[in-house]
């Protein structure tokens, strides 16, 4: 599977093109970078440390797309949307990691998904995945009166989206296991003087800090007993082979958007 590396010269890009150069069914067959970038031009398996690739680095989107079969996306909410149309008019596969996507850009990705395949997750490790299998069965057991939710995550100080996608995969997780809307029952931010917890609630808690990759976790606190479900990123490479993996699960499907879930056979 012939697959484009978005953002190829950032964190993530780099990770994306080793983990393809040591799978089987899948290599690089394009390298994407914005205007006035440094890499421009270079080889994108030497940029990224995996050996030559016979792949330049460039900001064509043409070029980068010819003869490709899907596209790796872990850059920006609006650049995401519109590699999706691209996508849908060329009929890629597009697996996306990115996060931070408004209402209107999420609704514009499951329109242009009508004729691409696209997997969308906010994380796309097996891990954090079928850690939110776990929290979505934990809340739909343990009852809004007797248990709250709270979803704590820490990420690196380049980050600029808050909270996470996968924060808010979780919290979505635990959403759908006690049958409420996400939106109606968060609670984003607390700051002085806020009264008690009101019960039903789900809570988030932003860190950012230092190099740290992604550190999750979901506290169901109940009178006199609480549960810790927890998820620790050691190295971003496993979000990199979640997202080749996904690719490779999408190649031949109906166009759609699917989840890691679907991937995973999680649903």
């Amino acid at each position: 599977m012939k697959l484009v590396v978005l953002g190829a010269a950032g964190r993530m890009g780099r990770t994306l093109i080793q983990i393809l150069s040591q799978t089987e069914g899948a290599t690089l067959c394009g390298a994407l970078e914005r205007e006035g970038s440094i890499a421009l031009g270079n080889d994108a398996g030497l940029l990224a440390g995996a050996g030559h690739a016979g792949v330049a680095v460039t900001a064509d989107l043409d070029a980068a797309f010819d003869g490709a079969d899907g596209v790796l996306d872990f850059t920006a909410p609006a650049y995401s949307v519109a590699v999706a149309r691209e996508a849908a008019k060329r009929g890629l596969v597009q697996i996306i990691g990115t996060t931070g996507f408004s209402a209107e850009e999420d609704a514009a990705v499951a329109e242009a998904a009508k004729g691409a395949r696209i997997v969308k997750s906010g994380n796309m490790s097996l891990g954090v995945n079928l850690l939110a299998v776990l929290v979505e069965k934990a809340a739909a057991a343990l009852g809004p009166d007797a248990f709250d939710i709270e979803v704590l995550e820490m990420h690196h100080r380049h980050k600029v989206d808050a909270p996470s996608g996968t924060a808010l995969l979780l919290g979505n997780a635990a959403a759908q296991g006690r049958g409420v809307d996400l939106d109606a029952a968060a609670v984003r931010v607390r700051d002085g003087h806020t009264g008690a917890r009101a019960a039903g609630t789900i809570g988030f808690a932003t860190l950012r800090g230092g190099s740290v990759v992604g550190e999750h976790e979901v506290i169901l606190a109940g009178e006199g007993e609480r549960i810790e479900l927890s998820h620790r990123a050691e190295d971003r490479s496993i979000f990199a082979r979640g997202a080749v993996r996904a690719a490779l699960w999408a190649e031949g499907r109906e166009p759609g958007l699917y989840s890691m879930r679907d991937v995973l056979g999680l649903n």
